[in-house]
């Protein structure tokens, strides 16, 4: 018919699929996730391992809740210092030594099994050593990605690291739990030796990253940036102080995780609400994992997003909703569905909060943000139980449920309207 639109186009499944450009064309970076992803698989199994063997020696769930404080505590105080390290040293050189610090405290938790050593003060010291390294590694690894990639496929790249995050979520405890039941602890532990020398090696493949270089879409001539001569936390805290957009990225994600945080209740909401036991409490907390997972999956059209700052708000206020009509649901089946879409709007956040933060902040500042996206990824989601714990013994579950939904929904809408600068930010020319 003369004059009439054409017809709209449906989506082809490769463009709602993952991107897995950033895998297909570069390969460092496909080296460095695929050595991430099996390496995060056997750590996932070793946490596994490590709380079935504290179990089985003192019989208390709360000598096994102490195994996260030592994990919690070292992450906290030596995230920020290790983004500062990662801006001053070699990112490569600091990753290849704290993966190898890593992967000796792995072969050390084995020993400690195989010579059947009852001693939980042990397996404390070597779970907090590990929490160290890790503190040390992450920022460090996180800020080598814009020097691996150019700045228009990093959402990409950050949506395949969540997807690796979640399938190592998922079936690390699973196979840590069959490995241990086969053969003991030591078998988890050394298949995550075995495990780490998929990191190692693709690290060791890494050309050398040492502060100042240039990086992918750098202008030809452009002058390298300056060395820091020595770590300096309280720098990276001042420029994230004067910078509205990256500062922004960390309230809204802190409004998300504190304020409508749940999963401190699921015991209470399982054999309160559905009249479960420890399996539907299983569920509960498996199904922001697998909405994260198929948000991953589903992630191709993250890259195609230009106003990021809005797509963060967005998110977090979806992420707020899903909690609050969870709150409201009395049937299992719906409310893990409304749980899934949470964790789902919560790895859509992510991706964009950490692309914001790689592709607006200088290279030199990459490691202290990283460090405080650390601090910030590990805390919130401590302090949101604390605080939905505390609720429960004054009001009900459904009640801080509910409300912290609703209050997420304040807060991020609160946010949108002081930061009119975040909700107009384009990544086609990020400002910091």
């Amino acid at each position: 018919m003369p004059g009439a639109p054409p017809p709209r186009r449906r989506p082809r499944l490769s463009q709602v699929l993952a991107d897995i450009s950033p895998l297909r064309d570069h390969a460092d970076f496909r080296r460095l996730w695929f050595g991430n992803t099996v390496s995060y698989v056997g750590q996932q199994m070793t946490a596994m391992a490590v709380a079935l063997q504290v179990y089985a020696i003192t019989g208390s769930s709360f000598y096994v809740g102490l195994v996260g404080l030592c994990s919690l505590v070292p992450l906290i105080a030596f995230g920020l210092y290790g983004g500062a390290v990662a801006d001053v040293v070699d990112r490569r050189r600091l990753g290849l030594i704290t993966a190898f610090g890593a992967t000796l405290l792995s072969a050390a938790l084995a020993v400690v099994a195989i010579a059947h050593l009852r001693y939980v003060g042990v397996l404390y010291a070597i779970v907090a050593l590990q929490a160290v390294c890790f503190a040390m590694n992450s920022p460090a690894r996180s800020s080598m990605i814009p020097r691996l990639l150019p700045p228009e496929q990093l959402p990409a790249a950050n949506a395949l690291a969540s997807l690796a995050g979640g399938v190592g979520q998922m079936a690390g405890p699973m196979l840590g739990g069959v490995f241990v039941g086969l053969w003991g602890y030591q078998a988890a532990y050394l298949i995550d030796v075995a495990a780490f020398t998929a990191s190692l090696y693709a690290m060791w493949r890494l050309p050398a990253m040492l502060p100042g270089d240039t990086e992918p879409g750098t202008a030809p001539g452009a002058a390298p940036r300056r060395r820091p001569a020595r770590p300096s936390v309280m720098e990276g805290l001042r420029y994230l102080a004067a910078r509205p957009n990256l500062r922004t990225t960390f309230v809204s994600d802190l409004c998300a995780m504190v304020l409508a945080q749940p999963r401190v209740l699921f015991p209470a909401i399982a054999g309160l609400w559905y009249g479960g036991d420890t399996r539907t409490v299983g569920l509960l907390a498996a199904a922001p994992a697998a909405g994260a997972l198929l948000g991953s999956v589903f992630s191709g059209w993250l890259g195609r997003v230009d106003r990021q700052g809005l797509a963060v708000l967005v998110a977090i206020a979806s992420w707020g909703a899903a909690v609050a009509v969870f709150g409201l649901t009395r049937n299992l089946w719906l409310g893990l569905v409304f749980l899934a879409l949470a964790g789902c709007a919560d790895t859509v956040s992510m991706v964009f909060r950490n692309t914001m933060l790689q592709a607006a902040a200088p290279d030199d500042m990459r490691g202290r943000l990283q460090g405080v996206f650390l601090v910030v990824v590990v805390g919130g989601p401590r302090l949101g139980d604390f605080l939905a714990g505390s609720a429960a013994d004054v009001f009900s579950p459904a009640a801080v449920v509910i409300g912290g939904g609703l209050a997420c929904i304040a807060a991020i809408t609160l946010v949108a309207t002081l930061q009119r600068s975040f909700v107009a930010y384009d990544a086609r020319s990020p400002i910091a």
